[in-house]
């Protein structure tokens, strides 16, 4: 049975959350906000689901990427409305070169969380890593207009419009 996530994308502290990150100047703030936030997407209220989300995390930390696959699954199907079990999933699939599974994680994701700079990024990447910079470039562009201080983001954007109008980068 399907445990309805209390805490993740739904929580009330994020619009305040995201709001300050949005506007925020100065890059320690920012990086404390997106911490925060990343604190908030994490938490699980069910046990058993915030288990395996330890364990997968463990797992990929440690580069044993079939574990973090199984426990990020497990997590997806005991709680399919927790963003961040899919994001997680996206990006073991991606570190596996799943591109196509990893691409439809972060796709469910963000039908849950359209807010995730993480997420979004990870749809950057993908896009970059199959050929197609300018959908790379607006993903990330995405990703800044939620998090305008996501590190290397507009180095990044630059080189893939360029990339995209065929010239070197």
């Amino acid at each position: 049975m399907a445990s309805p996530a209390v805490a993740d994308q739904r929580d009330e502290k994020l619009p305040t959350l995201f709001s300050k990150l949005a506007s925020s100047t100065d890059l320690s703030v920012a990086n404390k906000l997106a911490s925060d936030i990343w604190s908030v997407w994490l938490h699980h209220d069910d046990a058993e689901v915030a288990r395996f989300m330890t364990i997968g995390i463990s797992a990929m930390n440690q580069r044993n990427l079939e574990v973090a696959y199984n426990a990020f699954d497990h997590v997806v199907g005991m709680a399919p409305d927790f963003a961040e079990g899919w994001n997680k999933r996206a990006t073991v699939n991606f570190m596996l070169d799943r591109v196509d599974a990893s691409m439809r994680d972060i796709e469910r994701t963000l039908a849950l969380e359209p807010r995730h700079f993480g997420a979004l990024s990870g749809m950057g990447l993908i896009f970059d890593t199959i050929g197609n910079p300018g959908a790379a470039a607006d993903a990330w562009e995405k990703a800044l207009g939620v998090h305008p201080h996501i590190q290397g983001a507009r180095k990044r954007i630059k080189d893939l419009r360029r990339q995209q109008r065929g010239r070197p980068i």
